[in-house]
Parts: C-alpha cells; structure tokens; sequence
C-alpha cells in the first residue's frame, strides 16, 4: 500500500522583548546562570504575574503577519507538569482562548506558491534549561519566565523538504516583522513535529507521533526523513503504529521512544486566578497595526512586478530586508532599475561583505551610485572601467565622475572618434574580416575586441559594432 506523511509543526520562538514575561528580570541570553532571576520567576510562594505589555503587542503583531483572527476576549490559563526546569511547576499559557487563531502562512515550494493554515499562535513563558555532568544536574532558571510564542500549523505540510522550507519562512516573517532575533544557537527557536501516515487518498489522520529534541531545521528535516521511514517499515511489516512522544538522536540519526502521548486533562488547566483576561481595544489594535512590516513573498512578488526584476534577483532581496530597503530608496530614482539592482546585488554587497561593512558604513552616498549607473548606461564609462571606480568609490567615497576623470577612464562613444580605430583593426585582421564575410557572425567579436585594445579599453564596444559592421557591410 502507497503511504503518504502528513505533518503539523509547533513552532517556539523567544519574543524579542528587553524583559522577561512576568517580571523586570532581563530577557538577555549569555548571562552566569541564575543571574537574571527574581522570586517571580523563580515560582516562589506569595508572588505575584504582572503581563508584559510588548509581548501582548508581539503576539498580536504576529497573529497578523500570519493573517490570523485576533479574538475579541484571550485568557491565560494554567498547564500543570512537574519538571525540573519548571520552578512554579505549571506554566503560564494560552489554552482554549488564544490571543490568536485561524491564520495562514503563504511560501514558495518546488516552484510553486503553496499555504500552510495556522491553528494559533498562543502565548506563554519559557522553561529553565537543564545542563546534566558527570555525577549531577544543575537548573538555569535565567530563560524562565521569558515570552514564548508557540505558533501550532495545521497538519498541511506533505514532506520533510516542505516542513524545511515552511521553517525558513516562518523565520523570515519572525524576524523582518521584528518579533523575534530567531537565533537557532541560542535557543530563540524551538521546534516539535507531529507526524503520522496514512494510506494514500485517505482523509482520516493515522496515529500522531510528536518528535522533540531537535535543536535546528535541519534536525527537523532529517527526523522527519527518519520517522516516515520508520513508520512504513512498520506499517509495511503489519505492524501497528500507537500515539507517542519520540526524542531525536540528532547523532545516531534516529528517534527514540520517550513516553505514550498526553492528553489536554493530563495537563489540568484551569484559567489562570492571578491573571486579567485580555480585551484590545481598538487604540491598542490600531498602534500594534502601525508595526506591520510588508512580508518577504508579498516583497519578492512586488519587486517583480514594479521593478522587473528576475526572480532570482527578488529572491535575494526577500531574504535581506536592509539591502531590500537601500535598493528600493534608490530604484524610485531611476529608470535603470535592473543595472542598479545588479550594482547592489553582485558589487556592493559582495564589497561589504569581504570587508565586514554595513549599510550605515558606506563612505559613499546613495546619489553616487545613481550617477555610477547613470554613467554606464549613457555610455559614457564601459562596465569594465565602472568595476575600477566602484572600489575606489567603496573605498574613498569619491564622486565617481571625478575618480572617472582622474583615472582616465572616459570611454569614448564619439563615432568620428572611432572610425580610424575601427578602420585600422579591419586592416590588421583580415582572417577574421573573411570569417565575418563566410558567415561566422562571432568573428565581429574579434574585431571589436582588437579596437578595445587599440583604445585602450575607452572604446563603447556597442558603437564600435556598429561601425564596423557598417563598414563591413559596405566593403
């Protein structure tokens, strides 16, 4: 029988807010351990939340970055687990009342555009991280109580390649809507996989396996490669799959039984006493709806459209906000917006990045590289000799005409100019006049290259052509 996977992701993400959830303790990763903590954190007796404004506004910002609901009335509730890395040993939540719900998340896949929906994207705290040694464990309680979004996708996604890509742009959304730095190494991203079987053309769901323990998207493109595997091994072999919690040995490449799945009641929540139900307001709705950022596809497909570009030129864009932002100030300006996302793209950015540079860095200004490609594109300075003045203008943040001028670069584009030059490499290479003459069009490129060099590279090599071919043609 022919199987087909079916996958739903919970998505953690730290909040990039300045304190943490519940308390004023920072929210900064790096810090000795248990340095950021406080009783609140802490889970001592007699304490008392208090909500933090800025990661109430992150979850809804996000709610409509991924063209979710945003529900009139949310609530926290209690998920009670005794665990080492849970001081309180119940962890503040969003249960049946989530701030938001019934969104979707579009992004491209194998050429195509596809849509994940989103369950919700509820909000909660973090847990301390268990470090175990040789001979004890320790608790860092410094990341508990920091604000955790968990964002639950429906079981949309069809392969482990599809839930790679789906991670990245959910990354990306995260990250340019400044909800979250997203920093995988330092824990900001957290990733669970549900992943079941079923015959192919079937609608019932088979039994639900969640996999944990996977520190990368990589790590959760390869357990989920693992686990479809495993799964139809057994199915093939008659066995019976059961509803479970698996680890994945990112080292031996497999996953591992951990215990049998819970369920909601196993977690007793209740709502929260210590905390207020949440009711926006429309003033509130409308300062959170001012942060909204353009999301990279929606950009991409934009770019396309208004500015011509290749995809793989708006691609490039999409995944790098600020160079996006610094092309499109100056795209409005030109009519070259091609050439000039090529300057951006393949010499400036490569500058910066061989010399640690950033945008707020350039020693030139916006203007200057308008006039570059101004420059090249009237003819007046060949593409080769606008290599040369690039750098010295990355360099020195000179005017280009002025480096231009001073290096003697001017490229001449005069036809009276280029009549004698265009003369003189037709007299010297009569083989590839005679080639040109049987029909072998390249043999024009051989002329023009010898007039370049006449010139000393100052030629515009379209007027050259067209010279020659002229005189060709007449003679």
């Amino acid at each position: 029988m022919e199987y087909e996977a079916v996958i739903g992701l919970e998505t953690h993400v730290q909040l990039k807010t300045r304190s943490k959830m519940w308390c004023g303790c920072a929210n900064a990763f790096g810090a000795p351990p248990n340095t950021h903590v406080c009783p609140v954190c802490l889970g001592l007796p007699g304490v008392l939340p208090v909500a933090n404004e800025e990661a109430l506004r992150l979850t809804v910002l996000t709610g409509l970055l991924l063209n979710c609901e945003i529900p009139a009335r949310a609530k926290f509730d209690r998920k009670n687990y005794f665990y080492p890395d849970m001081p309180k040993n119940y962890q503040i939540t969003q249960y049946d009342l989530p701030s938001t719900r019934q969104g979707y998340l579009d992004f491209e896949f194998e050429g195509r555009v596809v849509r994940v929906r989103i369950t919700r994207a509820h909000l909660e705290e973090d847990v301390g991280k268990s470090f175990h040694f040789e001979r004890f464990s320790g608790v860092d309680f410094n990341r508990a109580g920091v604000p955790l979004l968990e964002i639950v996708s429906e079981p949309d996604l069809s392969s482990a390649d599809m839930a790679y890509a789906y991670l990245n742009a959910l990354k990306e959304t995260l990250i340019q809507g400044g909800i979250s730095d997203c920093d995988m190494e330092k824990g900001m991203v957290r990733c669970d996989v549900n992943v079941s079987l079923r015959p192919r053309g079937a609608t019932t769901l088979g039994a639900k396996i969640e996999i944990k323990n996977m520190n990368s998207f990589s790590g959760v493109r390869r357990a989920l490669e693992y686990e479809i595997q495993r799964q139809m091994d057994v199915l093939a072999a008659g066995g019976t799959l059961r509803q479970e919690t698996r680890r994945w040995d990112d080292v031996a490449g497999i996953t591992e039984p951990m215990r049998t799945k819970e369920e909601a009641h196993d977690y007793r929540y209740f709502p929260e006493p210590d905390l207020m139900p949440l009711a926006p307001t429309e003033a509130w709705m409308a300062e959170v709806r001012a942060r909204l950022v353009e999301l990279p596809l929606a950009r991409k497909q934009r770019f396309m459209r208004e500015y011509q570009l290749p995809a793989s030129d708006a691609e490039t864009f999409k995944n790098d906000k600020p160079l996006a932002d610094y092309y499109e100030r100056l795209a409005v300006q030109t009519p070259h917006k091609k050439t000039l996302a090529n300057w951006v793209i393949n010499n400036l950015r490569a500058q910066m990045s061989a010399t640690g540079t950033g945008l707020e860095q350039l020693r030139f200004t916006p203007a200057a590289l308008l006039k570059l490609v101004d420059l090249v594109e009237t003819g007046k300075l060949s593409s080769k000799a606008a290599q040369e003045v690039f750098g010295e203008m990355f360099q020195t943040g000179q005017d280009p005409a002025h480096i231009m001028e001073q290096k003697g670069l001017v490229q001449v584009s005069d036809a009276a100019a280029l009549e004698a030059l265009c003369e003189q490499a037709i007299a010297e290479n009569p083989r590839a006049v005679a080639d040109y003459r049987a029909g072998k069009a390249a043999a024009l490129n051989a002329l023009k290259g010898c007039v370049m060099k006449l010139s000393k590279g100052k030629a515009n090599p379209a007027v050259a052509g067209e010279i020659l071919e002229r005189k060709l043609k007449a003679q």
